[in-house]
């Protein structure tokens, strides 16, 4: 036999060995995470309704802090203590730093347009720029804190004209934070008592906020069962494209305003957020054009998160401190002590509240807005505490898991505010046993907005009235149920008296 033929024969022997390594490889059997054995078609659906994070916190008592699941055609994985969140939200960040993509985004964020479901590449990172260097700076923030004073103003002057009588606290928090950010993202309030051909009533703005939410937050089957998609069995798809049409008919009213008033104005200066993100789909410059979906879809996601997440925190905070009077009165007297009883609490203040900043903390260990961080997804194969976690995998960090953890709290379904006195703990994504706002290149933009909105307003609540429930309701009878939905609010409501201890003048 010639060389040439002793040639073919050894590479086509050496391409066999090949093909019989790399199969070998392939049928290698992955080392996935433990969990419960899924049934055909559904896989561990069964399991994880009515309220999800509940169910997955019992299931991670079972198979730890790593978890896999099926659901439906789609694998999950679940991580529920400090160490896996740093694993996967730091360690590996850049590999779980994805979004997959789902009905909600597709139908209420304009096809993952904004910032929030935006694959991980050069339009997210531009989005994101945006947002931590124009939108969200100090020096911006500065600039409007006239509006928070104004409006926390028009707060305590709603509440004093309740007289005492009961009030339903979520709405009046709901107003508080619709009209901050209306006013520092769109330029003023579009949603107001009376309801003109321009505006519409703040409380379908509220409604529009809090389905919108909802929908966000629920499990639509269609996502985890392809085949069912098309029939949309919980009707949440034809919910889903309701509420897009009429955030989009306001959205364009609200764009509609804006480019009329830049129109021959030679060096118009931008006023508030939307004309900032306007300015950026005329600039050339831009690595990647951002168009009016784009600048709706991030319109939305400032509105909506900026409402919903500091609402629902005060909310839980002061139903906690009405059942635990104790921590209310250690909390008032911090007040008096600090601020004294001849003015109300001022942003500059906040720093010199420990206790509060605890008690700010401890609710948002026990009620996370947002029982999970984010969808995020798997852009490749990956081995996480030894275990592989295959490409397209949907990972969730279970904020309620951590923050019920007995290996990192003491006592962890009582509210203890004290654990936090003297702990280097942040809520700025470094310590990953607190992660309200999440952490890594996903963290929230508007973190320190949230965080300031939260402890003015809860210190001028705690501050400026005495609290009570209404009469004949014990500290036994408020509920501390959730729903389901993407910042995971109370079930009912709460329902309380605000009786005044600083005159209104001294605002």
């Amino acid at each position: 036999m010639d060389a040439p033929s002793w040639a073919a024969y050894g590479l086509a022997a050496a391409f066999l060995l090949l093909l019989l390594l790399s199969g070998h490889r392939r049928r290698r059997p992955l080392k996935l995470p433990p969990g419960p054995k899924p049934w055909p078609v559904i896989g561990n659906l069964n399991l994880i309704f009515p309220l999800p994070h509940r169910s997955i916190h019992e299931l991670s008592r079972i198979y730890g802090p790593i978890m896999k699941l099926q659901v439906g055609s789609r694998g999950m994985v679940v991580c529920s203590s400090a160490d896996m969140a740093k694993a996967f939200l730091k360690t590996h960040d850049a590999v779980f730093a994805y979004r997959p993509k789902i009905a909600a985004a597709k139908y209420m964020a304009y096809n993952c347009s904004g910032m929030a479901w935006s694959p991980c590449g050069p339009y997210f990172q531009q989005a994101r720029r945006i947002f931590l260097a124009e939108l969200f700076s100090a020096a911006r923030q500065q600039s409007f804190e006239y509006i928070r004073v104004e409006e926390m103003r028009m707060l305590t002057r709603n509440l004093f004209e309740a007289k005492g009588q009961p009030i339903n606290v979520k709405d009046h928090l709901s107003n508080l934070n619709l009209n901050v950010v209306c006013r520092m993202v769109l330029g003023k309030k579009y949603a107001d008592k009376s309801k003109s051909s321009n505006v519409m009533s703040a409380e379908e703005f509220r409604k529009m906020v809090d389905e919108l939410f909802f929908l966000m937050g629920t499990l639509n089957l269609g996502d985890f069962i392809p085949l069912l998609d098309f029939l949309d069995l919980q009707g949440y798809i034809k919910r889903m494209k309701a509420v897009n049409k009429k955030f989009d008919m306001f959205l364009e009213h609200v764009l509609g305003e804006h480019e009329a008033r830049r129109v021959g104005v030679k060096g118009y200066e931008a006023k508030d957020m939307v004309d900032v993100l306007l300015q950026h789909v005329d600039d050339p410059n831009l690595e990647v054009k951002i168009e009016r979906h784009g600048v709706k879809a991030l319109i939305l996601e400032l509105i909506a998160g900026g409402t919903e997440s500091s609402t629902v925190s005060v909310e839980w905070i002061m139903c906690e401190l009405l059942k635990n009077p104790r921590i209310l009165d250690k909390a008032t007297r911090e007040l008096d002590n600090v601020i004294g009883r001849e003015r109300w609490v001022q942003e500059a203040d906040v720093a010199s509240l420990p206790y509060l900043d605890a008690v700010i903390k401890e609710t948002m260990r026990l009620h996370p807005v947002g029982a999970f961080i984010g969808h995020h997804f798997a852009s490749q194969d990956c081995r996480v505490n030894g275990y592989d976690v295959p490409k397209d995998t949907i990972v969730l960090v279970s904020k309620w898991s951590i923050g019920r953890d007995p290996k990192l709290w003491d006592d962890p379904e009582n509210f203890i505010p004290e654990r936090f006195i003297g702990k280097a703990i942040d809520v700025k994504g470094q310590s990953f046993e607190l992660l309200p706002f999440g952490s890594g290149r996903r963290m929230c933009p508007a973190y320190n907005l949230g965080l300031r909105m939260i402890q003015t307003s809860l210190a001028n609540l705690v501050h400026g009235f005495t609290w009570k429930l209404p009469e004949g309701m014990t500290r036994e009878d408020l509920s501390m149920e959730e729903v389901l939905g993407l910042s995971t609010p109370k079930k009912i409501p709460l329902i309380a008296v605000a009786e005044p201890r600083l005159p209104l003048h001294l605002y």
